[in-house]
């Protein structure tokens, strides 16, 4: 039999996507970039957050990743915790039956083996290790690429995790540090890679570099509904109102000093923080876009002198635009995405932002900005000369070449 002669690889991508997040979805994007052009036979579809949502963006199936609808609503009522209950049971055999119908899954970047955000156990983990434990039952190859990792308190939510990256059939991380947590985890990452995030591969607009004898021009400030991560509960609050403060304080001392301001967003669920900033800093310089995706985000961001930032995604768009960017960092990736670029210099913590120290912070970048766009423009070219590599070995994984069926690595 020739490679014409045999069925085209079933393919289904998974996770959180079409729900709002913009990083997300980013990295569907790219992912599917790479599928139509490496593998257009291939047909695609998808299990996910938001299925309508991902069917009349990307224009392929969707089912939807949940059975009971309510799942991320508290559960008070006797009746709905019943039903999330019953939901967590049916959908076994729901992801169980979409899985098998597939030769592969991929799940797109994402920070799916990761805490640093607010998360349960039986959330996105229980459904991420149903994908993988089915997979693994089913002979269908599970691919986690280019996902994010960190280590993880919460004993359950780890021991979900720590599984679900043994049971796939390959890993590979956005960062250093994320191969760094499953092997504390106690996963072997031996012949796991390392790339950069998938957004690195999206297209990016073109970009002037500002003219040095023209007015200081728009400054770009990402936002986010913060409020700490899975091991901050107890002083949520908190820590949302000191990062809303200071970065009120920030936007506010930027108007005096006659700047535009331009608020954006990674998240549907960031647009109270905009309302809050905007009824804070009442003011014509302050206004705020609306963004429906990273190419939207990228847009903006390269048409502004520099940006702040604290969500992942919101960092990559900066970067590669190559504007100059500060960001507000509440996790270790974040830390970790500037060093990569060269802007290690210029991060702040967002539990804890001090308003004064971080223009400090701003004017000191402000003050590189060339330097730091020739840098960026440098290490762009090598961050997407790294996830050419990246889907190469994607290639050679997942889709046999050859007559014989491609023998995958046994992940422990």
């Amino acid at each position: 039999m020739t490679a014409a002669d045999r069925a085209p690889v079933r393919v289904g991508v998974f996770g959180l996507l079409g729900s709002g997040n913009l990083g997300n979805d980013g990295s569907l994007e790219a992912v599917l970039g790479y599928l139509r052009a490496e593998h257009p036979e291939a047909p695609v579809d998808a299990l996910c957050g938001g299925p309508e949502a991902v069917t009349a963006r990307f224009g392929i199936p969707a089912t939807r990743l949940h059975w009971y609808r309510g799942e991320y609503r508290t559960a008070s009522r006797a009746g709905a915790i019943a039903a999330k209950g019953l939901g967590k049971l049916v959908d076994v055999f729901r992801t169980a039956a979409w899985v098998r119908r597939h030769d592969v899954v991929i799940v797109p970047g994402m920070g799916v083996l990761e805490a640093t955000l607010p998360l349960r156990p039986w959330g996105f983990p229980y459904s991420l290790f149903l994908l993988c434990a089915s997979g693994r039952l089913f002979g269908t190859r599970v691919a986690l690429v280019g996902v994010g990792a960190a280590a993880i308190g919460n004993r359950p939510t780890r021991t979900l995790v720590r599984w679900s990256a043994r049971l796939a059939a390959y890993r590979s991380y956005r960062d250093a540090p994320s191969r760094d947590a499953m092997r504390a985890m106690g996963v072997d990452t031996t012949r796991d890679e390392v790339h950069p995030d998938l957004a690195f591969a999206l297209p990016t607009p073109r970009a002037s570099a500002p003219d040095p004898s023209a007015p200081p021009g728009p400054v770009c400030v990402g936002v986010m509904d913060f409020h700490g991560g899975n091991d901050d509960r107890a002083r949520a609050d908190e820590i949302y109102r000191r990062y809303l403060d200071g970065t009120v304080r920030f936007v506010r001392a930027l108007v005096e000093e006659g700047r535009t301001v331009r608020l954006l967003t990674g998240d549907e669920c960031d647009a109270s923080v905009v309302a809050a900033i905007l009824e804070a800093v009442d003011s014509p310089l302050v206004t705020a876009a609306e963004p429906s995706s990273l190419a939207d985000l990228m847009k903006e961001m390269a048409a502004a002198d520099s940006v702040v930032a604290i969500r992942y995604h919101n960092l990559i768009c900066a970067l590669k635009t190559a504007t100059p960017v500060l960001a507000l960092c509440y996790a270790a990736k974040s830390d970790a995405l500037m060093a990569e670029m060269g802007l290690g210099a210029y991060c702040h913590p967002a539990r804890e932002v001090d308003a004064e120290r971080l223009l400090e912070q701003f004017r000191a970048l402000e003050k590189r900005s060339a330097e730091l766009r020739q840098t960026l423009t440098e290490r762009n070219l090598a961050a997407t000369r790294r996830l050419e590599h990246q889907f190469n070995s994607l290639t050679a994984a997942l889709f046999p070449a050859t007559d014989h069926t491609t023998t995958l690595r046994k992940a422990p």
